[in-house]
């Protein structure tokens, strides 16, 4: 199971039992329930299909929606706590059912104050149960400051993962894998994994597009082939006022949409460098990508693409110490 869910109730309660609890996993919006608890938004950290809201106390939850439109959330600090509304109150409350469908009641009658709608989400796209599962695992994840393998096989310095940049984009998870999470134009999508010796990309997940942080300064986009090459290419070449992005290999339907509506958001004139690898494969996607800049319409942008010399990519060539070409 990916989530956990309250105990069903006996069945000589009947189906309007049952019905009433199904009616408060899909039509109170948990988003909104929970900032009635005081739960606030991160807006920042929240996308489509996932919301992420603190509590002032410490708690930290991201709520979603199922494709059977039930309410869902999983906390962050806590990977027994998940589940649906009824759960959430449990958890919290440590009360029984009786409880929670008399707190939920007056939601369902429209008897409760409601919170201002800026406090919570009005809307959040569904996702189905694999995208779900994704969302969970990133969830339990955190945010990557040092790793050895990096460090050591890949050669990626400690002061770039703990930049400002990339902080909380690169993750590791509890098998201390290398996680790059992707993201569609939804939210968050799917992961790369990295190790050594193995790479590989989450189940059930999709590939949308690895995205450091953003800043409004920003006046160039690096676009690789993969997470690391794309560190790879940022050590080697530090520019404060790039932001980079990877599509973790071959181009899948969705993917060139997301890369024009990457390009499309830089600012006027910025410099475009399309960091694949030195080989064909890495000539045809530059290829492809260059075409994609030429139907967003953006002809204001300096479209370049820059290939290490003398190396097949870039992490090649900032471990081999070589001619690192532009």
């Amino acid at each position: 199971m990916i989530f956990s869910h309250a105990k069903k109730p006996p069945s000589d309660y009947g189906a309007g039992y049952r019905d009433e609890l199904e009616r408060f996993k899909t039509a109170i919006n948990l988003t909104e329930y929970a900032a009635s608890q005081g739960y606030q938004l991160d807006k920042r950290a929240s996308s489509r299909n996932s919301v992420v809201t603190r509590h002032p106390a410490g708690d930290k939850v991201v709520i979603a929606r199922g494709e059977d439109q039930h309410w869902i959330y999983f906390s962050v600090r806590d990977d027994a706590d998940n589940g649906s509304i009824i759960d959430f109150i449990q958890h919290r409350r440590r009360c029984g059912l009786g409880d929670v469908r008399r707190e939920l009641r007056p939601w369902i009658g429209g008897a409760v104050p409601r919170p201002a709608l800026e406090l919570y989400v009005p809307e959040v796209v569904p996702v189905s149960r694999d995208r779900a599962g994704v969302i969970r695992a990133l969830t339990a994840m955190k945010p990557l400051a040092t790793h050895r393998y990096l460090e050591e096989e890949r050669a990626i310095p400690r002061e770039l993962l703990a930049h400002p940049r990339f902080a909380g984009k690169v993750l590791v998870d509890a098998c201390s894998n290398v996680i790059f999470p992707h993201a569609d134009q939804d939210g968050p999508s799917g992961y790369e994994i990295k190790n050594r010796s193995f790479t590989g990309f989450a189940s059930g997940g999709e590939k949308g597009l690895w995205v450091s942080g953003v800043k409004r300064t920003d006046t160039a986009l690096v676009i690789a082939e993969s997470g690391i090459d794309a560190l790879s290419y940022a050590a080697l070449h530090p520019d404060e006022h790039a932001r980079y992005a990877s599509f973790g290999g071959a181009l899948n339907t969705h993917q060139p949409s997301l890369i024009q509506a990457t390009v499309k958001r830089l600012s006027p004139g910025a410099a475009l460098r399309i960091a694949t690898d030195n080989d064909k494969d890495g000539a045809d996607f530059a290829t492809t990508i260059e075409g994609l800049v030429v139907d967003t319409g953006r002809r204001d942008l300096v479209v370049e693409r820059v290939t290490p010399n003398g190396a097949k990519d870039w992490n090649d060539s900032l471990r081999g110490g070589r001619d690192h070409g532009r």
